[in-house]
C-alpha cells in the first residue's frame, strides 16, 4: 500500500500555488522575467513555510525545456524529474548530514564540470547553518565568483549561526511565519479536493494548532483525518480534532470566566475539577483563557470591532467586567503559563494562577460588593471604579485607625491655589517678627528635632489650615548669628587671625622649586614617581641613567627602543622632569653599548619579580607538605606558581 502525505501531494509546483511569501515571489518572478538571476539566494524562516519547495520552483524555472521564465511548464521531461526529485542537475545536499570539509570540496570539484541536460547546475543546500566553519571557508571562493552555469540555493532556519562572509555573498529572503486564516483557507481547500467533509471549528483548531507552519498543519490534517476515521463515511468534527490536540472546550473557558467574574470560589474549584477529568494541558487552558481575555478587552477598548465569540460570550463579560480588572487577569494568565513548570504540579501551579484571579482585584467602587466588608474600609477606598486602592490595603487603614487617603492632586484650580493664599499672612508676620537679640547669658538649650517623627506624631491636618498653638510653641527659635568676638580657647593648630601679615601664612617659595639630587641608583625610583602616561612613561622607563650636571641629562637607551627617541616625546620628558628638577634640562641619549649606565625601571621591575618568583618556589619546594605529597608521586604544573602578592593583585 503507497500513500502520499498531504503534505508531499499537495506541495506547490508553481509560484502561482504558493500560500503567502508574496514578497519572495515577486522579487523571484521579477528576477527571472527580466534575466537578472543572481547566483547564490538564502532562504530563511521557521520550519514548514515554504523554503525547499521555493527553491525548487525556482530551479524549475531556469531549466524548463520550454525556456527560463517565472511560470515553468510543468509538462517537460525536466519540470517532472525536478518535481520527482530525480533530476541529475538538481542536487539537493543535506548540510546536517555533509558538514565536513571534505564534502563541501567535492562539491566544488563538481561545480566546475558543466550540466548534463539542463542550462543551469543547482546546488540547493537545506540547512547550511549546519556546515562547518571550515566547510564554510572552503566554499567562499567559489561562492562569490561560480561558473557560470552553477546557481546556488541556500534554506537555514538560523541565519544567525551563518558567517558573516557568506551573507554577504547571498541574496537573502525572510520568508514569514503564515496567518492562521491562510492556513486554514489551505486546509479547506484540502478537505474539499480530497472528498473530507469536516466542521469549522475542527479546520480553526488544526490552523491554529500548526503555529504558523502550513506543514505542519497538513501533518496535524493527517493525524486527525486516521484519528477520527474521516472520509469513510464519517465528518471531520470539532471533538475529535479537540480531544486529539488535548485542547480544551471553549465552554470549559468560559465557565471558569464565568465564575471569575461572578467570584465564585467554589464554582471555580469546582470547574477545574472537570477539567481535570479530560487530563487537558495546563498550559494550553491557560494560553486559551488570556487569549478569551484579549477577546474581552478589545471588545471594551475598542467599540464596534467584530470579536470572534468562539464559545464565549464576549459581550455579556466586557459588560460585565471592569477594563483593569482584565488586564490584570491577562498578566496573571500569561505569568502562570511562564511559570507553570516550576509548580510542584502543573494542576497546582493552573490553580494557583486562577486563585491569585480570584483573590487580587483592583479597588472597586463603595457600592460594589467587594468593599463592603466595613465602612471605614469602603470610605477610604475613594469612590471611583479603577481608583488603584486594593481591598487588603482599605482594610489596613481600618484596622490601624489611619485617615482617610486624600487624592495626590487637587480637585480643582482654586482649591490648588487656596493653600499659597491661606499661608501667605502666616510667612509674612514670621518674616516681620525681630530677631531676638544675642543675649550675654547663654541661651536655654533646645533640643534638636528628631529626623523622623514616630507614627503617633503624624498630624493629618491639611496644609492651608493654621498649626496648633502647642506645636508653634515647641518649634525651637531661628538661630542667632554668632558674635564676632575673639575665642575664649585659641587653638594653637588653627590658622592665624586675619590681621596676621599674610606672608607668614604661605610657604617659602624655594620650597617648591628645590633641586632634586638623582643618581644611577636612585633614578629608578625617581621616574616611578614621576606622572607619566603612555609612551612618554616608555621612554622613561627604558633609558639609563649616566650623568646629570644640573643642566644636561645623559640617558642611555637600547637599539630596540630607539623608536621612542621622537622629537615630542623627549620634549614632554624634559618638561615632566622640569617640574621635580627646578628647571626643564637639556637630554642627550647615548648608544647603550657604548655607555655604561644605570638600571633602567623596566630592568629593576623585572629583577624584582625574579627575586620574588625565586623566593615564592623556593619556599614552596622547601614546604613539608609539598615534599611529602612529591614523593607520593604528585608532580607540579611548570609555570603554576604565583608569589603571594602578585596573587592577591
Amino acid at each position: 500500500m503507497s500513500y502520499l502525505v498531504l503534505a508531499r501531494k499537495w506541495r506547490p509546483r508553481r509560484f502561482a500555488e504558493l500560500v503567502g511569501q508574496e514578497h519572495v515571489v515577486r522579487a523571484l518572478v521579477n528576477a527571472l522575467d527580466s534575466g537578472r538571476v543572481h547566483h547564490a539566494f538564502l532562504f530563511t524562516g521557521t520550519r514548514g513555510v515554504g523554503k525547499t519547495t521555493i527553491a525548487r520552483i525556482f530551479a524549475k524555472s531556469l531549466n524548463c525545456e520550454r525556456g527560463a521564465s517565472s511560470d515553468p511548464c510543468g509538462e517537460c521531461e525536466t519540470c517532472q524529474a525536478i518535481d520527482a526529485g530525480r533530476y541529475i542537475d538538481l542536487l539537493e545536499i543535506d548540510a546536517a548530514s555533509n558538514t565536513g570539509v571534505d564534502n563541501v570540496r567535492d562539491l566544488i570539484d563538481n561545480a566546475q564540470y558543466m550540466p548534463s541536460r539542463g542550462r543551469y547546475k543547482v546546488y540547493l543546500i537545506d540547512e547550511v547553518h549546519m556546515l562547518s566553519k571550515a566547510a564554510f571557508n572552503a566554499l567562499l571562493k567559489t561562492l562569490e565568483e561560480p561558473p557560470e552555469h552553477v546557481k546556488f540555493l541556500f534554506a537555514t532556519t538560523d541565519p544567525q549561526k551563518l558567517l558573516v562572509t557568506v551573507l554577504s555573498r547571498c541574496l537573502q529572503f525572510n520568508l514569514k511565519r503564515l496567518e492562521e486564516e491562510q492556513i486554514r483557507g489551505q486546509i479547506a481547500k484540502i478537505l474539499a479536493a480530497e472528498g473530507i467533509e469536516a466542521e469549522a471549528g475542527a479546520v480553526r483548531q488544526l490552523a491554529k494548532a500548526a503555529d504558523g507552519s502550513l506543514r505542519d498543519g497538513l501533518s496535524l490534517l493527517d493525524q486527525a483525518i486516521a484519528y477520527s476515521g474521516a472520509g469513510a463515511g464519517s465528518a471531520l468534527t470539532d471533538q475529535a480534532v479537540a480531544t486529539m490536540l488535548g485542547s480544551v472546550d471553549r465552554t470549559r473557558v468560559a465557565a471558569l470566566l464565568a465564575a471569575l467574574s461572578e467570584d465564585d470560589g467554589a464554582g471555580l474549584m469546582a470547574t477545574i475539577e472537570v477539567l481535570a477529568g479530560f487530563s487537558p494541558d495546563w498550559g494550553g487552558v491557560l494560553d486559551a483563557l488570556a487569549e478569551a481575555l484579549h477577546r474581552i478587552q478589545v471588545k471594551q477598548l475598542v467599540p464596534g470591532s467584530e470579536v470572534e465569540a468562539d464559545g464565549i460570550d464576549v459581550d455579556a463579560l466586557a459588560a460585565s467586567l471592569r477594563p483593569e480588572l482584565v488586564q490584570l487577569w491577562y498578566q496573571m494568565a500569561v505569568s502562570g503559563r511562564r511559570d507553570i513548570n516550576l509548580a510542584p504540579s502543573a494542576r497546582v501551579g493552573f490553580e494557583m494562577s486562577l486563585l491569585r484571579m480570584l483573590a487580587f482585584r483592583p479597588g472597586e467602587s463603595a457600592g460594589s460588593p467587594s468593599t463592603a466588608a466595613g465602612g471605614a474600609a469602603t470610605g477610604a477606598a475613594g469612590g471611583a471604579p479603577g481608583s488603584g486602592r486594593s481591598a487588603a490595603a482599605a482594610a489596613r487603614a481600618a484596622l490601624e485607625g489611619a485617615a482617610p487617603v486624600r487624592a495626590a492632586a487637587p480637585a480643582s484650580r482654586a482649591d490648588a491655589a487656596l493653600p499659597a493664599r491661606e499661608s501667605a499672612p502666616a510667612t509674612a508676620t514670621a518674616e516681620a517678627a525681630p530677631m531676638p537679640a544675642p543675649a550675654s547669658s547663654p541661651a536655654p538649650a533646645v533640643s534638636p528635632a528628631p529626623s523622623r517623627m514616630p507614627a503617633a506624631d503624624i498630624d493629618d491636618t491639611p496644609p492651608w489650615r493654621e498649626a496648633p498653638p502647642s506645636r508653634a510653641a515647641a518649634a525651637p527659635p531661628p538661630p542667632t548669628p554668632a558674635a564676632p568676638a575673639a575665642p575664649v580657647h585659641p587653638v594653637p593648630s588653627e590658622a592665624p587671625p586675619r590681621s596676621a601679615p599674610p606672608v607668614s601664612a604661605q610657604p617659602p617659595p624655594a620650597a617648591a622649586a628645590s633641586p632634586v639630587a638623582i643618581d644611577a641608583g636612585s633614578w629608578p625610583d625617581f621616574v616611578a614617581g614621576l606622572d607619566l602616561r603612555g609612551p612618554v612613561r616608555e621612554l622613561a622607563a627604558s633609558s639609563a641613567f649616566i650623568a646629570f650636571d644640573g643642566s644636561v641629562l645623559r640617558l642611555s637607551l637600547p637599539e630596540s627602543d630607539d623608536h621612542l627617541r621622537a622629537p615630542f616625546l623627549v620634549q614632554q620628558l624634559a618638561d615632566v622632569l622640569g617640574k621635580a628638577l627646578g628647571a626643564p634640562p637639556q637630554i642627550r641619549f647615548e648608544a647603550a653599548a657604548a655607555a655604561v649606565g644605570g638600571e633602567t625601571l623596566h630592568a629593576r621591575n623585572e629583577r624584582v619579580r625574579d627575586e620574588r618568583q625565586g623566593a615564592a618556589e623556593a619556599a614552596f619546594h622547601n614546604d613539608p607538605r609539598v615534599k611529602r605529597l612529591l614523593e607520593q608521586g604528585a608532580r607540579v604544573v611548570p609555570d603554576s606558581i604565583r608569589p603571594i602578592q602578585e596573587q592577591e593583585h
